[in-house]
């Protein structure tokens, strides 16, 4: 064969190789031929055997042609290195070709550029460019394009929009470099902004510039420009493409447009692995977990499930609870033989924490080759989530010995001190966590504060809180809940007041924990201030907020104002209708709370067993007892909602308050449920009210019994016992009280006059104008006595003289609290006095006495109800 002819036909096979085994051949023909080190065939060979994935081959054929000076050929193999990933041996040859004076040409750069790109090598890819611009290639279009993308991966963003502002010519590359760089970088902006200007100057996008742009139309949750985009894919014909249509569903699922993602999923007529990954993990991530494990099991008949989608259904199961799943899924990947790395064991130990299989999460922890500070934490968070309280201390002994707690580590501990409202613990934490150094981190700072409060400890809460240099509006408004917590109405206020002058504007939060004090105190004053800055700042269509305003006024005196934001709220749930109603049984309006539950019915509200108490309560206070038990029937008849212990005792409440003793007795006795203290303790309030003394002694046993935590009920006992005059039980109770730890809670009044609140306590003598109230209070009992009045001493539970027992009764809180309040407010204006405890029947009798002598409204809110006092008579009809 002559020559000419053997060196085309060689030529052609070598083009032709489609597997290692021909080009070996092919090569050894050219070998024997002669014809291997000919610029052009070594050319080929080299980029053959980096097709191949053989760039050991390559450089072997380069090495035989050497030395050369060629440049083709040092293109060649330094594209074919670059082509394999030996990013460095394609360096080194560039700068050899240095050394040896080879000038590189245009077509050396890209290559060149792509490798300091690929090793993120900065400071070789400015000398790259430094040369370049010394060569006069800066203004090649490939060189230009390949310098956008490797500023663009340094994350030198300026450069990158440098070397495109000064090509005088670009192509959709270009574009797409600069776009993805952008997006990729999450200048999300100025990707959007270079798109529209790509549109402008005429350049039609591809796949890969649509797929630059959607990661920024979802991270701005750019709606417009996303369905711009998705209408431009259909446009120009790329609606087909899987990777595309991918990029679409991630889109969608930013923005939470689970119907757009339903349709672009169900239009595609090919799927891969990353299309299922993407609404595994799309649905996993918007909440709809078994959405998301319904995918996983129809994907299982199509695709073998990845690392990422084992791990996507893992944490759907975690939030579900279905540790059948989750275990079935480890054993999966087990038999698989997936390869755990840390991140998916932590999501294996958080799945079985949140199942509640500490054992299981503990041994995924064992096996790991390597943790980190997510593994140890997630650890701890489950012993805590479980309630394995002790497992969690000792895991973190063994944890410091490996590392360094962080601030997640703390939150965690600091938690669970809230849980064990252990002090002595949550110091210990503080104090290890400022010799970390967390306790500057504002998250744990918040904690701290929030931890002392749940502890009882509002004075070291109140020290963390001055001691924190920098406060967010979560820091003022666990201060604020804090004071709520430990019922230090004032010093909550004044936080209110600081936080303002601070320049920190309350949020949705802040209200709903200053509300409740104004509640606490009956602070209309401050409730009225609070309602304008809810009006101003616009968050009176907050369902929670209006809840909380009806409760206020409710509570404050005004239950018509209470009516008036009930009627002006737009959105109405549950705890709106619950609020409500409760309103009317505080004011004995038993028909309006009736009213209300029915209209509640008919608007579809389903009624919950916190509606029930609110609208027995009502019925109990109102003296509508058939009306309660039709109400109770209902409950599980009508609503399939089976009756609590608290139910029982609102009808045990309702029939005992109007005078039903046996019939109370009989349904107690017939419960489905063992009688607790709240049960006895409710037929004994009205055994006392009604006089049936002896019934009462019966009951009280009962009580005694029953050896309850709360000291209220053995009040309750202690009293009927005083009243019949057998001190020694008495003496007994009182004696058993101290010997459990409990504290009889002391009785306090509260008036506002003029912005101001007053606090009496019973037999209190140490506050202003003492000497004027107790002549008032003399006064009164004179004029009084020419009424007909005549001291209920059975009210005064000490054994003690008549004339003592007197002196008691004059003494108590809100009596005190009434003369304060009549001596500083102006005739005729109406008085609200506020009492922690049930005002006492002596006092409520004296009240109507005083309302009639002064003639003057006297509205007396109490732990049950509201009185309202006027000419002698109270609202409550003498029922309470």
């Amino acid at each position: 064969m002559r020559p000419g002819k053997l060196y085309t036909s060689l030529a052609k096979a070598l083009s032709s190789a489609t597997k290692p085994r021909d080009l070996h051949k092919v090569h050894s023909l050219l070998i024997t031929s002669g014809i291997d080190q000919s610029v052009f065939i070594s050319g080929k060979l080299i980029t053959k055997y980096a097709q191949f994935r053989d760039p050991h081959a390559s450089l072997s054929t380069f090495h035989r042609v050497s030395p050369t000076t060629n440049v083709y050929q040092w293109n060649t193999i330094i594209r074919a290195m670059t082509h394999n990933g030996l990013y460095n041996d394609a360096l080194g040859l560039y700068t050899q070709m240095k050394i040896l004076n080879i000038q590189p040409d245009r077509y050396t750069f890209p290559s060149v550029i792509n490798c300091c790109a690929g090793l993120l090598n900065f400071e070789t890819g400015r000398l790259v460019h430094d040369h370049v611009m010394e060569m006069g290639f800066a203004s090649d279009l490939y060189i230009g394009n390949s310098f956008i993308d490797m500023f663009s991966r340094f994350g030198d963003l300026g450069n990158s929009r440098n070397v495109f502002d000064e090509m005088p010519r670009r192509d959709v590359v270009s574009w797409n470099s600069l776009i993805s760089g952008y997006s990729s970088n999450g200048y999300w902006e100025e990707a959007l902004e270079m798109f529209h200007q790509s549109r402008v100057s005429g350049m039609v996008p591809d796949a890969f510039m649509v797929l630059s742009v959607l990661p920024a139309c979802g991270g701005l949750v750019a709606v417009e420009e996303g369905q711009m985009v998705h209408g431009l894919v259909e446009k120009i014909g790329i609606k087909a493409d899987v990777v595309v249509n991918n990029g679409l569903l991630s889109m969608y699922f930013k923005f939470g447009n689970l119907t757009s993602c339903h349709l672009v999923f169900d239009e595609m007529a090919f799927r891969d692995t990353v299309t299922w990954n993407t609404v595994i993990c799309g649905y996993s991530h918007s909440g709809l977990y078994e959405e998301s494990i319904k995918l996983f099991f129809e994907m299982l008949y199509k695709f073998n499930p990845d690392m990422l989608t084992t791990t996507s259904v893992l944490l759907a199961c975690s939030h579900v609870g279905d540790l059948k799943l989750g275990r079935d899924i480890h054993d999966f990947m087990m038999r698989n033989g997936y390869q755990c790395d840390t991140t998916a064991s932590n999501i294996l130990i958080n799945m079985y924490s949140k199942c509640g299989h500490s054992l299981a999460a503990r041994a995924v922890f064992d096996l790991m080759k390597c943790r980190d500070l997510v593994s140890w934490n997630s650890l701890i968070h489950g012993y805590i989530q479980n309630e394995r309280f002790e497992e969690a201390i000792d895991f973190l002994k063994t944890m410091k010995m490996e590392l360094k707690p962080d601030f997640v580590t703390y939150m965690a501990l600091l938690s669970m001190s809230t849980q064990l409202m252990n002090i002595l613990h949550a110091k210990e934490l503080h104090c290890d966590i400022i010799k970390t150094g967390y306790d500057s981190t504002l998250a744990v700072g918040n904690a701290l504060v929030d931890v002392y409060a749940k502890c009882g400890k509002l004075e070291d809460s109140l020290n963390q809180f001055e001691n924190m240099k920098t406060r967010d509006i979560v820091t003022w408004n666990t201060i604020i809940a804090a004071c709520l917590r430990c019922k230090d109405c004032e010093t909550g206020f004044r936080m209110t007041s600081q936080m303002r002058m601070e320049g920190m504007l309350p949020d949705v939060a802040t209200l709903l924990g200053t509300l409740p004090m104004c509640s606490l105190l009956a602070a209309k004053r401050q409730g009225k201030e609070i309602h304008g800055c809810i009006l101003k700042l616009g968050f009176e269509l907050d369902v929670p907020i209006g809840n909380a305003l009806i409760e206020m006024y409710s509570k404050c005196g005004s239950l018509k104002n209470s009516v008036l934001v009930f009627k002006h709220m737009k959105t109405k749930d549950v705890v709106t209708w619950t609020a409500m109603i409760s309103a009317y049984g505080m004011y004995g309006e038993g028909r309006e709370a009736l009213k209300a539950f029915e209209e509640m019915d008919t608007a579809g509200i389903v009624p919950d067993h916190i509606v029930f108490v609110a609208i027995l309560y009502a019925c109990s206070h109102s003296g509508l007892v058939k009306e309660g038990q039709l109400c109770f029937d209902q409950m599980k008849k009508k609503y399939n909602i089976e009756p609590r212990i608290e139910h029982y005792a609102c009808v045990v409440d309702l029939l005992s308050r109007s005078g039903l003793l046996a019939e109370a007795e009989d349904f107690i006795l017939s419960m489905p449920l063992k009688p607790d203290a709240s049960i006895w303790g409710a037929l004994l309030s009205a055994c006392r009210a009604s006089g049936d003394i002896n019934f009462a002694e019966r009951v009280s046993e009962r009580i005694v019994e029953l050896k309850s935590y709360d000291p209220g009920y053995y009040v309750l006992a202690s009293n009927v016992y005083a009243s019949l005059g057998k001190w020694d039980q008495v003496r007994t109770i009182r004696k058993s009280l101290k010997d459990r730890g409990l504290r009889k809670t002391p009785g306090y009044s509260w008036v506002e006059i003029r912005n101001k609140i007053y606090t009496f306590g019973t037999g209190d003598r140490f506050f202003e104008q003492y000497e004027d109230v107790n002549k008032l209070l003399e006064t009164f009992s004179d004029l009084m006595a020419r009424e007909g009045y005549v001291a209920n001493l059975k009210c005064a539970l000490h054994d003690v003289e008549e004339d003592e027992k007197r002196d008691t009764l004059c003494g108590h809180s809100e009596r005190l609290a009434i003369a304060f309040g009549l001596l500083n407010t102006k005739p005729g204006t109406p008085l609200q006095i506020l009492k922690n405890l049930r005002v006492c029947g002596d006092c409520h009798t004296v009240t109507k006495y005083i309302s009639k002598i002064v003639q003057r409204e006297i509205l007396v809110r109490d732990a049950n109800r509201f009185h309202l006092f006027k000419d002698g008579k109270c609202s409550c009809g003498d029922h309470w």
